[in-house]
């Protein structure tokens, strides 16, 4: 396989302050990841695995200003670029606004990387790329949108410009894909429903799928018989299950209550989860590196056999030495031992901080948005001496409430391990 790298590091390398220009001549150049310009620090380069620091001379205002001289302008959130180049400035700002530090990231288009998928991605599905930041899912996305565009139409939707670069023309590493810019976050989920409705496109690219606008968006979208490529927020199938933002992309989750009779039968609990609904992307591709992908190829039995607790199938596809994509055989990737999920009713508390305590200590968690679907209610002092109608209802039923003094990630946190299941005997 040959790859075709084109990182235009020398424009990047243009805007900065000469003696950072200077002091990034190194053999290590093209290995650059991203030049740092913190305010009264030190420059600093960061590579894959470390960081240099350029001058021991910190940075400046005036270099700063200078910079901001040369480059695009900031978008609400808070990026900036360098026209027809696939590089992103992000600000740092104080409290009144003023940018104190800048993180100039190299972007590169990689041609010819997406032989190690070119047979799933021919097959005309769906398809989820997920991992963590840095590990090359926006690169990858773009160079699927390129090779797309030579048969299909292919529009993408381009938050922060990382895929088609900055500026009104975009970046030749997509191709003849088309690109439509969004000029505020929060108003990608509408451009995507734009993209459909008024641009035709066969296919829909779009990265960073963040929240659950976004996540209907794409669910219209894939009803309309529009493939999507796209990436969001995790790093695993499993990630985007227990995200109640984002499940609705795999198929969502409902809460099911079984009869007795039902629940002896299956051997289980009689409140369970089960799919709500055909996942949005038919496949999920998860990068474990640069060159090892795991990939699920029927995303929607692999949530039925999450849900159920049982293992799931993957596909493990890698690039060897030579550059030779080696597929091996299909490895069962075991689960964790089986608890019980008990299911959590939040009055009154901030979601996001409890999806995060859930997630940070892997509790057998699952948050409900209503009270009949819950088997514990966790709620604030405050609002307990209150006593709501749902709180009513819950002693009323019998069902556990768990009080809490404050809306504070540590009270959270701490009433989360205290409710959470244990771990079944082995």
């Amino acid at each position: 396989m040959t790859k075709n790298i084109t990182d235009d590091l020398d424009v990047l390398v243009g805007v900065l302050p000469q003696r950072i220009q200077m002091a990034l001549n190194t053999p290590k150049k093209d290995q650059l990841l991203e030049v740092v310009l913190d305010l009264g620090r030190p420059p600093e380069a960061r590579f894959p695995e470390s960081f240099i620091y350029l001058d021991e001379s910190p940075v400046t205002k005036a270099e700063l200003a200078e910079v901001l001289d040369k480059i695009g302008q900031f978008g609400s959130d808070n990026r900036a670029g360098i026209e027809r180049t696939l590089h992103r400035i992000s600000a740092l700002r104080n409290r009144r606004g003023d940018i104190i530090g800048l993180t100039c990231r190299v972007g590169r288009a990689v041609m010819g990387t997406i032989d190690i998928i070119e047979d799933i991605v021919k097959k005309g599905k769906s398809l989820l790329l997920l991992g963590k930041p840095g590990i090359g899912k926006t690169t990858m996305l773009r160079e699927i949108a390129r090779e797309l565009a030579t048969e299909k139409r292919v529009v993408i939707v381009d938050t922060s410009n990382e895929i088609g670069g900055d500026g009104d023309i975009p970046h030749p590493g997509i191709g003849k894909a088309r690109r439509l810019q969004v000029p505020r976050h929060d108003l990608q989920y509408q451009v995507m429903i734009e993209a459909v409705e008024n641009h035709m496109p066969e296919v829909i690219v779009i990265d960073e799928i963040g929240n659950s606008f976004e996540a209907d968006a794409a669910r219209t979208i894939a009803e309309r018989g529009v493939m999507l490529i796209g990436t969001a927020h995790g790093i695993t199938l499993k990630n985007i299950i227990s995200n109640p933002a984002l499940v609705d992309l795999v198929g969502g989750i409902q809460s099911v209550t079984l009869g007795d009779e039902e629940a002896r039968r299956r051997n289980s609990q009689k409140t369970i989860q089960e799919r709500k609904q055909q996942p949005t992307f038919e496949i999920v591709i998860e990068i474990i590196d640069r060159d090892t992908l795991a990939i699920i190829e029927n995303v929607a039995e692999a949530v039925d056999a999450l849900l159920l607790g049982e293992s799931i199938v993957y596909e493990i596809r890698k690039r060897d030495a030579l550059g030779l994509v080696v597929i091996e055989e299909a490895e069962i990737i075991p689960p964790k031992k089986n608890r019980t999920i008990r299911n959590i009713y939040p009055y009154g508390i901030n979601r996001n901080k409890v999806f995060e305590a859930i997630s940070e200590i892997k509790a057998p968690l699952n948050i409900v948005r209503n009270l009949k679907d819950a088997d514990l209610v966790l709620t604030l002092k405050g609002q307990y001496s209150k006593l709501p109608q749902d709180i009513r209802e819950a002693e009323a039923k019998g069902m556990p409430v768990k009080v809490i003094r404050s809306n504070t990630a540590i009270q959270i946190s701490n009433a989360i391990i205290e409710i959470a299941p244990q771990k079944s005997e082995e």
